[in-house]
């Protein structure tokens, strides 16, 4: 009987790396999953040589690795890490004979169709419409955006970086604190305020705001001394957090008609999910004037599942994906 033979997926974003193996021919459930911290390895290769030298399975032939960057061709820079390779030296260095490189929200939207009831939390709005547009989001080290659509009988991708849209302030409040971030940022994008970083910019604005002089914190502590009450400024911060993440999820469902449910994803929500479901983060996706009856009905479930990216870089390796992110394939 000829040896099992697997597949390598990995989901790489600016701060962790996650790896799994998974069999071919099998029912696509990841192997074997680790999560490496990425500053530990000087380079992507390392990174992926040290996960497999900590598993006790044969060598994979090929690879779908998800990176929180665009994949627009064969080198690729990661925007909130310092990686960068080309897709044809790493298949090569590896020594894989397929080597596929999709965007980590592309591979988080092509999962969702596979996902189970048990896999998300829903935050409001009714029931998803079969066979519709179904839209993700999430914030982390920075601000992931993507969607898929129904075609025939699989899912097709919308390849995008929409975390970098330009965010306007519905506020008051916000309009001061993007005011602020314009004095460093040529461009304030959503990610600028949705993510991790955004958070901590959040709260250091405002404490320069009210207190004369910034302080600064790494996200976690924002979110701790919000959820326990013990900072006035950090609890305002990340009600703007929560707030500002609603306007944006609305403004997607609306671009991409997601009457197939909104999906949040990344590493913070389900950390301050307590908070965050009694946020304004609803009411803000509600909230778009004369279209809020269109999106009040749509649900939102937040992800809750390890490795789900995992899942939608297996899903990558199928035919109907062939166009899908970037591909080299070579003798080995």
């Amino acid at each position: 009987m000829p040896a099992e033979q697997y597949s390598l997926v990995a989901d790489i974003g600016g701060t962790n790396a996650r790896f799994a193996l998974v069999a071919d021919g099998g029912d696509g459930t990841p192997m074997e999953p680790r999560s490496l911290i990425c500053a530990e390895y000087p380079t992507i290769v390392d990174a992926v040589e040290a996960y497999l030298a900590s598993v006790p399975l044969l060598r994979p032939r090929q690879a779908s690795v998800s990176v929180a960057s665009p994949v627009t061709g064969d080198y690729l820079a990661m925007t909130n890490h310092s990686w960068n390779f080309s897709v044809a030296e790493t298949r090569a260095a590896l020594d894989l004979s397929l080597f596929k490189v999709i965007n980590d929200y592309t591979a988080l939207a092509l999962a969702l169709p596979f996902l189970a009831d048990t896999q998300y939390r829903q935050v409001g709005g009714g029931h998803a419409i079969d066979g519709a547009v179904k839209a993700v989001l999430g914030p982390g080290t920075g601000l992931g955006v993507s969607g898929v659509a129904p075609v025939g009988d699989h899912w097709v991708p919308i390849e995008g970086e929409g975390g970098h849209v330009t965010y306007g302030p519905v506020t008051a409040r916000e309009a001061q604190i993007i005011d602020a971030m314009r004095e460093n940022y040529q461009h304030v994008s959503a990610e600028t305020l949705v993510s991790g970083p955004g958070l901590a910019r959040c709260y250091e604005i405002l404490t320069r705001i009210e207190r004369g002089e910034g302080e600064r914190l790494q996200p976690g502590e924002v979110a701790a001394r919000a959820q326990d009450g013990s900072c006035e400024l950090a609890v305002e911060a990340l009600s703007i957090f929560c707030a500002a993440f609603g306007t944006v999820a609305g403004n997607l469902a609306l671009t991409l008609g997601a009457r197939g449910g909104v999906y949040i994803g990344g590493g913070i929500v389900l950390k301050i999910l307590e908070f965050f479901s009694a946020s304004e983060f609803r009411a803000r996706f509600d909230r778009h004037g004369r279209l809020t009856p269109y999106l009040e009905p749509i649900p939102i479930y937040v992800i809750d599942t390890a490795y789900p990216a995992l899942i939608g870089a297996r899903v990558a390796l199928g035919d109907h994906y062939a166009a899908v992110g970037v591909t080299d394939r070579g003798s080995a």
